[in-house]
Protein backbone atom coordinates (compact mmCIF):
# COMPACT_ATOMS: atom_id res chain seq x y z
CA UNK A 1 0.00 0.00 0.00
CA UNK A 2 2.21 2.80 -1.36
CA UNK A 3 0.07 5.54 0.49
CA UNK A 4 -0.19 4.10 3.51
CA UNK A 5 -0.66 7.05 6.14
CA UNK A 6 -0.14 4.76 8.54
CA UNK A 7 2.60 2.48 8.11
CA UNK A 8 3.85 -0.08 11.46
CA UNK A 9 5.96 -2.83 10.69
CA UNK A 10 7.52 -5.46 13.60
CA UNK A 11 6.02 -3.33 16.00
CA UNK A 12 6.47 -4.62 19.40
CA UNK A 13 5.37 -3.76 23.18
CA UNK A 14 6.76 -5.66 26.55
CA UNK A 15 6.65 -4.94 29.87
CA UNK A 16 8.07 -5.60 32.93
CA UNK A 17 5.63 -6.72 35.68
CA UNK A 18 6.62 -8.90 38.87
CA UNK A 19 10.10 -9.42 37.58
CA UNK A 20 9.10 -10.75 34.27
CA UNK A 21 8.47 -9.51 30.90
CA UNK A 22 5.02 -9.33 29.64
CA UNK A 23 4.68 -8.90 25.97
CA UNK A 24 1.26 -7.07 25.41
CA UNK A 25 2.19 -6.61 21.48
CA UNK A 26 3.58 -9.61 19.14
CA UNK A 27 5.29 -7.99 15.99
CA UNK A 28 2.32 -6.23 14.41
CA UNK A 29 2.47 -5.07 10.73
CA UNK A 30 -0.09 -2.82 9.83
CA UNK A 31 -0.52 -0.27 7.11
CA UNK A 32 -3.49 2.19 6.90
CA UNK A 33 -4.27 3.73 3.33
CA UNK A 34 -5.40 7.50 3.08
CA UNK A 35 -8.65 8.88 3.06
CA UNK A 36 -9.34 5.12 4.58
CA UNK A 37 -12.06 4.51 7.48
CA UNK A 38 -10.09 1.81 9.58
CA UNK A 39 -11.83 -0.38 12.05
CA UNK A 40 -9.81 -1.46 14.48
CA UNK A 41 -11.38 -4.55 17.01
CA UNK A 42 -10.55 -7.13 19.88
CA UNK A 43 -11.02 -8.39 23.24
CA UNK A 44 -10.00 -6.32 26.54
CA UNK A 45 -6.36 -7.29 26.87
CA UNK A 46 -5.46 -8.38 23.33
CA UNK A 47 -3.00 -5.20 22.48
CA UNK A 48 -5.40 -2.33 21.24
CA UNK A 49 -4.38 0.35 23.56
CA UNK A 50 -0.78 -0.89 23.44
CA UNK A 51 -0.72 -0.68 19.53
CA UNK A 52 -2.49 2.80 19.49
CA UNK A 53 -0.84 4.31 21.86
CA UNK A 54 2.42 3.92 20.39
CA UNK A 55 0.79 4.99 17.13
CA UNK A 56 0.43 7.74 18.91
CA UNK A 57 3.37 9.02 20.39
CA UNK A 58 2.59 7.72 23.78
CA UNK A 59 4.13 4.81 24.70
CA UNK A 60 7.71 3.84 22.69
CA UNK A 61 7.97 0.71 20.83
CA UNK A 62 9.95 -2.39 22.33
CA UNK A 63 10.79 -3.03 18.39
CA UNK A 64 10.01 -2.24 15.04
CA UNK A 65 8.83 1.08 13.79
CA UNK A 66 5.61 2.79 12.87
CA UNK A 67 5.16 5.77 10.84
CA UNK A 68 2.06 8.03 11.09
CA UNK A 69 1.39 10.76 8.16
CA UNK A 70 5.16 10.21 6.87
CA UNK A 71 6.43 10.46 10.60
CA UNK A 72 8.19 8.21 12.52
CA UNK A 73 6.25 8.13 16.13
CA UNK A 74 9.82 7.83 17.67
CA UNK A 75 12.24 10.26 16.10
CA UNK A 76 9.51 12.97 14.98
CA UNK A 77 6.71 12.74 17.51
CA UNK A 78 5.58 15.92 17.55
CA UNK A 79 5.05 16.13 14.02
CA UNK A 80 2.96 13.11 14.87
CA UNK A 81 0.74 14.45 17.56
CA UNK A 82 0.51 17.78 15.07
CA UNK A 83 -0.74 15.40 12.37
CA UNK A 84 -3.46 13.25 14.11
CA UNK A 85 -6.43 14.43 15.99
CA UNK A 86 -8.48 12.38 18.99
CA UNK A 87 -11.92 11.79 19.78
CA UNK A 88 -12.01 10.48 23.45
CA UNK A 89 -14.82 7.75 24.56
CA UNK A 90 -15.03 9.75 27.84
CA UNK A 91 -16.35 13.19 27.31
CA UNK A 92 -13.04 15.93 27.44
CA UNK A 93 -14.88 19.31 27.15
CA UNK A 94 -14.52 22.09 29.48
CA UNK A 95 -18.59 22.29 29.80
CA UNK A 96 -17.82 25.92 31.94
CA UNK A 97 -17.34 26.66 28.38
CA UNK A 98 -19.20 27.72 25.36
CA UNK A 99 -18.71 25.60 22.10
CA UNK A 100 -16.85 28.10 20.63
CA UNK A 101 -14.76 28.99 23.25
CA UNK A 102 -13.57 25.29 23.32
CA UNK A 103 -13.23 25.35 19.72
CA UNK A 104 -10.61 28.55 20.47
CA UNK A 105 -8.80 26.75 22.98
CA UNK A 106 -7.89 23.89 21.14
CA UNK A 107 -6.51 26.24 18.27
CA UNK A 108 -4.21 27.94 21.07
CA UNK A 109 -3.31 24.86 22.37
CA UNK A 110 -2.34 23.80 18.29
CA UNK A 111 -0.77 26.74 17.33
CA UNK A 112 -3.21 27.65 14.94
CA UNK A 113 -3.01 31.08 13.70
CA UNK A 114 -6.17 33.28 14.60
CA UNK A 115 -6.97 34.00 11.22
CA UNK A 116 -6.85 30.47 9.85
CA UNK A 117 -9.13 30.02 13.31
CA UNK A 118 -11.49 32.54 13.08
CA UNK A 119 -11.89 30.96 9.51
CA UNK A 120 -12.26 27.19 10.34
CA UNK A 121 -14.48 27.37 13.70
CA UNK A 122 -17.13 28.12 11.51
CA UNK A 123 -17.13 26.21 9.10
CA UNK A 124 -16.55 23.13 11.12
CA UNK A 125 -19.42 24.03 13.53
CA UNK A 126 -21.75 24.01 9.83
CA UNK A 127 -20.38 21.06 9.29
CA UNK A 128 -21.51 19.05 12.62
CA UNK A 129 -24.66 21.54 12.43
CA UNK A 130 -23.87 23.72 15.85
CA UNK A 131 -23.76 27.24 14.23
CA UNK A 132 -26.78 28.25 15.81
CA UNK A 133 -25.28 26.89 19.64
CA UNK A 134 -21.55 28.22 19.24
CA UNK A 135 -22.27 30.82 21.84
CA UNK A 136 -24.21 28.59 24.14
CA UNK A 137 -22.73 26.67 26.97
CA UNK A 138 -21.32 22.61 26.53
CA UNK A 139 -23.51 21.83 29.71
CA UNK A 140 -26.21 22.22 27.92
CA UNK A 141 -25.55 20.20 25.31
CA UNK A 142 -26.46 16.93 24.63
CA UNK A 143 -24.55 13.49 24.50
CA UNK A 144 -24.86 13.66 20.80
CA UNK A 145 -23.89 17.26 20.31
CA UNK A 146 -20.90 17.02 22.66
CA UNK A 147 -19.97 14.17 20.97
CA UNK A 148 -20.55 16.11 17.64
CA UNK A 149 -18.46 18.94 18.68
CA UNK A 150 -15.63 17.02 19.69
CA UNK A 151 -15.28 15.99 16.09
CA UNK A 152 -15.13 18.96 15.21
CA UNK A 153 -12.16 20.44 17.66
CA UNK A 154 -10.60 17.40 17.16
CA UNK A 155 -10.44 18.55 13.07
CA UNK A 156 -9.71 22.11 13.84
CA UNK A 157 -5.60 21.63 13.27
CA UNK A 158 -6.54 19.69 9.81
CA UNK A 159 -5.21 16.17 10.98
CA UNK A 160 -4.41 13.87 8.29
CA UNK A 161 -5.53 10.96 10.44
CA UNK A 162 -8.84 10.94 13.18
CA UNK A 163 -8.56 8.35 16.39
CA UNK A 164 -12.17 7.48 17.53
CA UNK A 165 -13.00 5.87 20.51
CA UNK A 166 -16.63 4.48 20.34
CA UNK A 167 -18.04 8.08 18.51
CA UNK A 168 -21.33 6.66 19.17
CA UNK A 169 -21.24 4.70 22.40
CA UNK A 170 -24.43 5.84 24.51
CA UNK A 171 -26.24 7.28 21.76
CA UNK A 172 -29.92 6.58 20.70
CA UNK A 173 -29.80 5.45 17.23
CA UNK A 174 -31.04 8.28 15.16
CA UNK A 175 -28.09 10.13 16.59
CA UNK A 176 -25.73 7.49 15.97
CA UNK A 177 -26.81 7.34 12.53
CA UNK A 178 -25.68 11.05 12.24
CA UNK A 179 -22.91 11.10 13.59
CA UNK A 180 -21.71 8.33 10.76
CA UNK A 181 -23.33 10.97 8.36
CA UNK A 182 -20.62 12.95 9.65
CA UNK A 183 -17.60 10.52 9.83
CA UNK A 184 -18.05 9.56 6.18
CA UNK A 185 -18.68 12.94 4.91
CA UNK A 186 -15.23 13.65 6.12
CA UNK A 187 -14.00 10.86 4.53
CA UNK A 188 -15.79 11.89 1.06
CA UNK A 189 -15.25 15.37 1.17
CA UNK A 190 -12.19 16.05 3.01
CA UNK A 191 -10.09 13.05 2.71
CA UNK A 192 -9.41 12.53 6.43
CA UNK A 193 -8.43 8.86 7.36
CA UNK A 194 -10.49 8.06 10.40
CA UNK A 195 -8.62 5.20 12.57
CA UNK A 196 -11.70 4.26 14.91
CA UNK A 197 -12.50 1.35 17.73
CA UNK A 198 -16.37 -0.04 17.82
CA UNK A 199 -17.76 -2.70 19.72
CA UNK A 200 -21.07 -1.77 17.24
CA UNK A 201 -20.82 -4.67 14.62
CA UNK A 202 -23.41 -2.99 12.10
CA UNK A 203 -21.25 0.12 12.68
CA UNK A 204 -18.01 -1.78 11.59
CA UNK A 205 -19.77 -2.61 8.62
CA UNK A 206 -19.64 1.25 7.38
CA UNK A 207 -15.24 0.38 7.29
CA UNK A 208 -13.34 -0.16 4.78
CA UNK A 209 -11.25 -2.92 6.47
CA UNK A 210 -11.07 -3.92 9.69
CA UNK A 211 -7.95 -5.39 11.69
CA UNK A 212 -9.08 -8.06 14.62
CA UNK A 213 -6.48 -8.27 17.35
CA UNK A 214 -6.41 -10.89 19.74
CA UNK A 215 -3.36 -11.71 22.42
CA UNK A 216 -1.18 -9.32 20.63
CA UNK A 217 -1.28 -10.21 17.17
CA UNK A 218 -3.26 -8.76 14.57
CA UNK A 219 -5.17 -12.47 13.46
CA UNK A 220 -7.79 -11.05 10.67
CA UNK A 221 -7.64 -8.08 8.52
CA UNK A 222 -9.51 -7.50 5.53
CA UNK A 223 -12.91 -6.12 4.09
CA UNK A 224 -15.91 -6.92 5.98
CA UNK A 225 -17.17 -8.55 3.22
CA UNK A 226 -14.02 -10.79 3.17
CA UNK A 227 -13.98 -11.56 7.30
CA UNK A 228 -17.42 -12.57 6.91
CA UNK A 229 -16.81 -15.08 3.70
CA UNK A 230 -13.97 -16.16 5.88
CA UNK A 231 -15.98 -17.50 8.61
CA UNK A 232 -17.72 -20.82 6.51
CA UNK A 233 -21.11 -21.52 5.66
CA UNK A 234 -24.56 -19.26 4.81
CA UNK A 235 -27.58 -20.37 6.85
CA UNK A 236 -30.17 -21.23 4.79
CA UNK A 237 -33.84 -22.24 5.35
CA UNK A 238 -36.83 -23.45 3.30
CA UNK A 239 -40.31 -24.40 3.24
CA UNK A 240 -41.52 -26.82 1.20
CA UNK A 241 -44.28 -28.82 1.03
CA UNK A 242 -42.60 -32.37 1.55
CA UNK A 243 -39.91 -31.25 3.66
CA UNK A 244 -38.66 -34.75 4.80
CA UNK A 245 -38.16 -35.02 0.30
CA UNK A 246 -36.08 -31.55 0.19
CA UNK A 247 -33.95 -33.00 3.55
CA UNK A 248 -33.36 -36.48 1.46
CA UNK A 249 -32.58 -34.79 -1.47
CA UNK A 250 -30.11 -33.03 -0.17
CA UNK A 251 -28.09 -35.28 1.94
CA UNK A 252 -28.13 -37.81 -1.25
CA UNK A 253 -27.13 -35.34 -4.00
CA UNK A 254 -25.39 -32.46 -2.17
CA UNK A 255 -24.35 -33.92 0.74
CA UNK A 256 -25.83 -31.98 2.53
CA UNK A 257 -27.48 -32.56 6.45
CA UNK A 258 -30.35 -30.84 7.09
CA UNK A 259 -32.89 -30.73 10.04
CA UNK A 260 -36.23 -31.14 9.46
CA UNK A 261 -38.45 -28.82 12.02
CA UNK A 262 -42.10 -29.13 10.24
CA UNK A 263 -42.93 -27.50 7.04
CA UNK A 264 -39.06 -25.99 7.59
CA UNK A 265 -35.67 -26.88 6.17
CA UNK A 266 -32.88 -25.41 7.58
CA UNK A 267 -29.42 -26.53 6.50
CA UNK A 268 -25.71 -24.77 6.10
CA UNK A 269 -24.21 -24.33 2.56
CA UNK A 270 -20.91 -22.09 1.55
CA UNK A 271 -22.47 -19.96 -0.60
CA UNK A 272 -26.31 -19.96 -0.21
CA UNK A 273 -27.04 -17.23 -3.06
CA UNK A 274 -24.94 -19.29 -5.56
CA UNK A 275 -26.74 -22.73 -4.24
CA UNK A 276 -30.59 -21.89 -3.95
CA UNK A 277 -31.10 -21.85 -8.01
CA UNK A 278 -29.45 -25.01 -8.13
CA UNK A 279 -31.65 -26.11 -5.32
CA UNK A 280 -34.71 -24.31 -7.04
CA UNK A 281 -34.33 -26.22 -10.82
CA UNK A 282 -34.60 -29.47 -9.22
CA UNK A 283 -37.54 -31.07 -10.10
CA UNK A 284 -40.70 -31.85 -7.37
CA UNK A 285 -39.06 -30.05 -4.67
CA UNK A 286 -42.13 -27.73 -4.49
CA UNK A 287 -40.09 -25.07 -2.20
CA UNK A 288 -42.62 -22.29 -0.98
CA UNK A 289 -40.43 -19.85 0.64
CA UNK A 290 -36.75 -19.35 1.39
CA UNK A 291 -34.33 -17.45 3.94
CA UNK A 292 -30.59 -16.85 3.93
CA UNK A 293 -28.73 -15.56 6.50
CA UNK A 294 -25.48 -14.94 5.94
CA UNK A 295 -22.26 -15.18 8.40
CA UNK A 296 -22.20 -11.58 10.51
CA UNK A 297 -19.26 -9.57 11.96
CA UNK A 298 -20.60 -11.08 15.23
CA UNK A 299 -19.82 -13.99 13.57
CA UNK A 300 -16.55 -13.41 12.88
CA UNK A 301 -15.19 -11.83 16.65
CA UNK A 302 -16.68 -15.16 17.97
CA UNK A 303 -14.81 -17.58 15.65
CA UNK A 304 -11.46 -15.64 15.70
CA UNK A 305 -11.64 -15.08 19.48
CA UNK A 306 -14.16 -16.71 21.05
CA UNK A 307 -16.32 -13.81 22.78
CA UNK A 308 -18.72 -11.90 21.72
CA UNK A 309 -17.41 -8.13 21.36
CA UNK A 310 -20.11 -6.74 23.60
CA UNK A 311 -18.52 -8.78 26.23
CA UNK A 312 -14.70 -7.36 25.15
CA UNK A 313 -16.13 -4.07 24.99
CA UNK A 314 -14.21 -0.64 25.94
CA UNK A 315 -12.28 0.13 27.62
CA UNK A 316 -9.64 0.46 23.98
CA UNK A 317 -8.15 4.09 24.69
CA UNK A 318 -7.50 3.92 28.49
CA UNK A 319 -3.85 5.00 28.66
CA UNK A 320 -5.15 7.82 25.77
CA UNK A 321 -6.92 8.82 28.12
CA UNK A 322 -5.14 8.62 31.52
CA UNK A 323 -2.49 10.98 29.78
CA UNK A 324 -4.92 13.02 28.25
CA UNK A 325 -6.23 14.20 31.82
CA UNK A 326 -2.38 13.77 33.26
CA UNK A 327 -1.58 17.16 30.82
CA UNK A 328 -4.50 19.28 31.48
Amino acid sequence: MSDAVIDATGLERRFSAGGRSIQAVRGVDLKVARGEVFGFLGPNGAGKSTTINMLCTLLKPTAGEARVAGHDVVRASHEVRRSIGLVFQDPSLDERLTARENMVFHAMLYGVPRKVRDERIPALMELVSLTERADDLVRGFSGGMKRRLEIARGLLHHPVVLFLDEPTLGLDPQTRNLMWEYILRLKGEHGITIFMTTHYMDEAEHCDRIAIMDQGSIIALGTPAALKAGVGSDRVEVEAADPGRVAGHLAERYGVEARVDGAAVSFSVRDGAAFLPRLFAEPGLAIQRVEVHRPTLDDVFLTLTGKQIRDSAPDYFAHLKAAARGSR
